[in-house]
């Protein structure tokens, strides 16, 4: 397979995984915003926080709803809103439309002029609407590709690169909650606490899965050890990290050479598989998750390098 035809797959499942995580995150900011007092906690900053776009607001400026739809949502020079994230997976499947089936393609193009027909006030309006149906584009794309592509290695640089996509955000998740919502230790443990918590699982659509592993017990320890232990939850990041192995470990029996990125992978695999129940929390969850995230971006970088990205 041609290097840009590789990274044109792994881009693109990266985007159409980011849009969706970002739809996700909107929706558990605006679930944070409706408790009480949250205007002075300034909740809606922890989402630009989580996706890197801070830079766009004032220090000092309270950040609205309205501020989030406009950057997060509909603006197309962004990279990081819903908008440009659709437009550049839909431009990176262009590319390679050969080697997508008809379904992944029609899941990417159909649509994706959309939110330009939305005004703020209208997207604002239309709020939840659209959150569900970029999570639905997004979860028809993955029907489309589990149910028609070939299992060849263009499979598993898409699945890698959607894999290596939902982890981080996974792990911003996690350090939004724990490291920017709540640095007031005071309220650790209270409903507020419980509230936010349950959201961080609703967000990843993990409270059904949760609850079949904990049952009604819900403690932050335990909310931790499952968005990142749990090697059944697909969205918990030892799954995630366990995929990455898996399917580098495919790339490389194709290409018949290991690389740099498969002892990476293997390695973070390890590493976070042998911590326990609760050691996470205990020990620093933003330390830890930061500690994952910069792994994730190095990792990205190996198999950029690997495979002559760019």
């Amino acid at each position: 397979m041609l290097s840009r035809t590789a990274e044109n797959l792994f881009w693109m499942a990266r985007y159409m995984e980011r849009a969706e995580a970002t739809a996700r995150l909107l929706t558990m900011g605006q679930r944070m915003t409706i408790l009480p007092g949250a205007t002075m906690r300034d909740e809606w900053r922890s989402v630009v926080q989580v996706t890197e776009c801070e830079d766009v607001f004032g220090k000092d400026a309270i950040i609205r709803e309205a501020d989030i739809v406009e950057h997060l949502i509909l603006n197309a020079d962004n990279p990081a809103s819903i908008r440009a994230c659709l437009a550049r997976a839909r431009q990176n499947g262009k590319s390679v439309r050969t080697a997508l089936t008809q379904e992944m393609w029609e899941a990417l193009n159909e649509g994706w002029r959309k939110l330009e027909t939305y005004g703020v006030n209208d997207a604002r309006r239309e709020f939840a609407e659209i959150i569900d149906w970029v999570k639905t584009r997004a979860m028809i794309f993955r029907g489309a590709t589990e149910s028609g592509q070939l299992r060849n290695e263009g499979h598993d640089f898409l699945r890698v690169g959607g894999a290596l996509e939902r982890a981080q955000m996974t792990l911003r998740l996690l350090d939004v909650k724990y490291y920017v919502l709540l640095p007031e230790t005071e309220v650790v443990g209270g409903h507020r606490d419980h509230y936010q918590w349950t959201s961080v699982l609703h967000a990843l659509s993990g409270s059904r899965a949760y609850h079949h592993v904990y049952g009604g017990s819900y403690t932050p320890a335990q909310i931790t050890d499952f968005l990142m232990l749990n090697r059944q939850f697909p969205r918990s990041t030892l799954y995630c990290f366990d995929q990455m192995a898996y399917r580098l470990q495919r790339l490389a029996s194709w290409h018949g050479q290991r690389t740099p990125a498969n002892l990476r992978s293997e390695e973070m695999v390890e590493t976070l598989a042998q911590a326990n129940s609760g050691d996470i929390f205990r020990r620093g969850l933003h330390e830890t998750v930061q500690n994952k995230i910069v792994q994730c971006n190095a990792l990205g970088h190996e198999i950029a390098q690997a495979y002559h990205f760019g």
